[in-house]
């Protein structure tokens, strides 16, 4: 989850006044508009409509996140997935590093606090997505996006047995129409596809990864990251993805340490990491990071079912189909889910 993500508008002093925390972090809030989701901002703009801007944030990293699952499994043979993921956070540090390398000096903040962000790194970076690539390996393109279809299922829940969110009635509906759109595209627009699925191994790893990234997600909305690193979404970043990296090297040798692996290192390969590493890592997560604190979790959640439109459209693009009329019901399905989801 760069340039193409804009920046966030700190809230009014009325807007503040609406919610029941202390006056200093609130302050706090306003003198950092670009920074990641406090709790006082996210529920405040939880409810709010969603700016051309936000939905902009929210869909752009859907769209990268697509594009990671159909490159995931056109290397699915070249690299081991947890070795992949580890290699595309390698990479993504390496870009990162320059931009935010002060994170790393002895005084930073960062080390007060490194519990914090190794939990959001092991979550965010370590596991989510080499659970994803473990799923590919396993489990047919059309069932691992089915069950990341119900990532606001699990928003939803987390929020509210966790963080003591409460589900409206709005939400609800807009979860049953975004998830009936995601239905209507991976069956085809024929029932019976879907009556024929069948959970395997790679089915189980995507629902562990659509919890973690909930808990992901929910936990951006507390405000205990330094003002200092917070303000800085580079270093922010960084913060997580250096302990992320660690994650991931220690998972990557246990999967090289249980069983015989190769890599067949060519181009092809070489161009897929840069992919994954620029576009669904940094400008992905960026921009997922910036929608959340715009309106919370839970309706940012919404937006990932898009995710599983994206890759059809891809799929369909890649194999030469012409779209057909249920992708465009589908489409409108989903975005009605957000939209009703969105509402006061």
């Amino acid at each position: 989850m760069q340039g193409a993500c804009s920046e966030i508008a700190g809230a009014s002093q009325a807007e503040v006044s609406q919610i029941k925390y202390a006056s200093s972090l609130a302050a706090a809030s306003l003198r950092h508009p670009t920074a990641f989701a406090t709790v006082q901002t996210v529920r405040f703009r939880m409810n709010q409509k969603i700016s051309p801007s936000t939905a902009l944030l929210l869909t752009l990293a859907p769209l990268m996140w697509a594009g990671n699952a159909i490159v995931g499994r056109a290397v699915h043979a070249l690299v081991p997935p947890i070795t992949l993921n580890f290699f595309r956070w390698a990479i993504a540090m390496l870009i990162l590093l320059p931009l935010a390398s002060w994170i790393f000096r002895r005084h930073s903040p960062l080390w007060a606090n490194w519990r914090r962000f190794a939990l959001l790194g092991l979550l965010g970076v370590g596991l989510y997505n080499a659970l994803q690539y473990l799923a590919l390996q396993t489990s047919s393109p059309i069932n691992v996006t089915l069950v990341a279809a119900s990532m606001p299922i699990w928003m939803l829940l987390i929020g509210t047995l966790f963080f003591g969110v409460k589900v409206s009635g709005k939400q609800a509906i807009g979860a049953l129409m975004s998830i009936a759109g995601v239905l209507l595209v991976l069956s085809r627009g024929e029932l019976r596809q879907l009556l024929a699925l069948r959970l395997v191994a790679g089915d189980i790893f995507m629902i562990l990864a659509a919890i973690v990234w909930s808990f992901y997600s929910w936990l951006l909305t507390l405000p205990k990251d330094p003002q200092e690193i917070r303000r800085d979404w580079a270093g922010f970043m960084l913060a997580q993805v250096a302990f992320g990296v660690v994650w991931s090297g220690v998972f990557a040798a246990g999967e090289w340490a249980v069983g015989e692996h190769h890599i067949d290192w060519s181009w092809p390969l070489a161009a897929a990491l840069l992919f994954v590493a620029i576009g669904p890592a940094i400008i992905a997560l960026r921009c997922w990071g910036l929608g959340v604190q715009r309106v919370g979790p839970t309706i940012a959640g919404f937006f990932s079912n898009l995710t599983p439109l994206f890759a059809a459209l891809m799929s369909s693009a890649f194999l030469g189909e012409v779209p057909h009329l249920y992708h465009g019901i589908a489409f409108a399905l989903i975005v009605g889910g957000i939209v009703v989801s969105s509402r006061r």
